[in-house]
């Protein structure tokens, strides 16, 4: 089983965290639309990070919540929850 975020898993993570429903093939298919044009601000994304940090027991790279886009933030995620893998 993989640890790895997906767009599905974000996209529920912005519903709980930041309040906005966005949705996920949305997100995939079009990856250089900004967290702008979805209505998600830094903080909104502060909260997702934390969430994934306390659930995979792990800092999430630092400037995760600064992303332009969902494919950029699920790449620095992914990054981070590897490197705890391979530790």
């Amino acid at each position: 089983m993989s640890n790895a975020l997906t767009h599905t898993e974000l996209a529920s993570l912005i519903r709980t965290r930041a309040g906005i429903t966005v949705d996920a093939l949305d997100m995939e298919s079009r990856p250089d639309a900004t967290f702008e044009e979805y209505g998600i601000d830094s903080l909104g994304l502060l909260g997702i990070v934390g969430e994934l940090e306390n659930r995979h027991a792990t800092r999430i790279t630092s400037g995760a919540e600064l992303s332009k886009t969902p494919a950029e933030f699920i790449k620095i995620v992914n990054a981070s929850l590897s490197a705890k893998a391979g530790a």
